[in-house]
């Protein structure tokens, strides 16, 4: 079995979606989040814990598993499941957003990329049957069409050659696919409207079971993500699963919901708690702040944890001494919060009610940003 994928309820105030996806390793409703275990490990925690603060999904990072310890070795542990003794369903990205992230370190051709080793120096390669054959090795449920994600604002002809060249990639890696692994096509475009309709309706005619939404949250505004997102809501296939690469502030999640969105995953829960910024029910905090010093209050206390025991005293104390026990602490929390947002989300669109819960979020939380 690939995947399966149904909508099952439209909110009457929103038009925003709740589905269900059905994955070899997991029926899960969706809209959902997905916490990023780049390295086959999400940062700080057990396999246990991440499936107490996820939906039972995850992302692994096709580059960096590719660079070490290699594909082969993952494969010869039974992929990234049995590499990291993970049971639920996992999804992996292509390594098309280090061409991105790497723009120093790499040159792009039509036949892939050639990279420096982001640490030695050494001169790599993917193609994009190369990506695909690297993901088949990783064993995800899901994996991702071997892309460009272009910086938002490049010209328009930088972007259609972009474009069209991605679209070349995505062909090629379909081509290449010998596994019942669902692959997604990437819709990049940038922000520009056309470009955004032309990638969507040739990845289309490929008939892909999902389709990601590239380039965003990549340096635009805002505002700016939010008119892709709603632009490309009418275009893309109904029946069949929307994933926004690499978007996670919990006001983006809700407002990309309300847009017909799906899926998501992002490393900013996990990255900003490592650095002592936590989201709680009531918004968020940077808990390494002197106001918290002799705060005897729970982190967060609407959401009952394990990490509920300690007091933000505490939890500063450890931030400040550099213990990592602080990390653990908040990036449990950030993710324990971040599911449970995405579960009122779905129940308020069951309830029709997400604009109203939108509302009820911006009145408590700091998350959005005053106008």
């Amino acid at each position: 079995m690939s995947i399966k994928f149904e909508v099952t309820h439209i909110c009457k105030q929103s038009g925003a979606r709740l589905g269900k996806l059905t994955t070899p390793h997991g029926v899960f409703e969706t809209p959902f989040f997905m916490p990023v275990g780049t390295q086959a490990t999400v940062k700080t925690l057990t396999p246990e814990e991440i499936k107490e603060v996820s939906e039972g999904l995850i992302l692994g990072n096709t580059y960096h598993l590719w660079l070490q310890p290699g594909n082969d070795i993952v494969k010869d542990h039974g992929g990234i499941r049995g590499f990291m003794q993970w049971d639920g369903a996992l999804l992996t990205d292509s390594g098309g957003f280090q061409v991105f992230s790497l723009t120093n370190m790499r040159k792009i051709t039509e036949e892939g990329v050639f990279f420096k080793h982001h640490k030695n120096g050494s001169q790599l390669f993917m193609s994009p049957e190369d990506s695909i054959k690297v993901q088949e090795d990783l064993g995800a449920d899901i994996i991702m069409s071997f892309d460009e994600c272009p910086p938002p604002y490049e010209t328009f002809d930088y972007m259609k050659k972009s474009v069209d060249r991605t679209l070349r990639w995505a062909k090629r890696g379909k081509d290449v696919l010998s596994t019942d692994q669902a692959l997604f096509g990437i819709v990049q475009g940038g922000l520009n409207k056309d470009l955004r309709a032309y990638s969507a309706k040739e990845l289309m005619k490929m008939d892909f079971p999902g389709y990601s939404i590239g380039g965003l949250s990549v340096g635009e505004t805002k505002e700016e993500m939010y008119e892709i997102t709603k632009f490309l809501n009418p275009i893309l296939p109904f029946d069949k699963p929307r994933y926004l690469m690499g978007v996670g502030a919990p006001d983006d999640l809700i407002n990309n919901v309300i847009n017909g969105m799906d899926m998501f995953d992002c490393v900013l829960p996990t990255r900003i708690a490592r650095h002592g910024t936590a989201l709680t029910t009531e918004g968020k905090i940077v808990i390494k702040n002197h106001i918290y010093e002799k705060d005897f209050s729970t982190l967060d206390p609407n959401l009952k944890t394990h990490v509920s025991k300690y007091t933000r005293s505490y939890i500063r104390h450890l931030f400040k001494g550099n213990e990592i026990l602080g990390m653990r602490l908040v990036t449990y929390q950030n993710l324990a919060y971040i599911k449970h947002l995405m579960q009122e989300i779905r129940q308020a669109i069951k309830e029709d009610r997400l604009l109203d819960y939108k509302e009820e979020m911006m009145n408590k939380t700091n998350y959005f940003k005053k106008r």
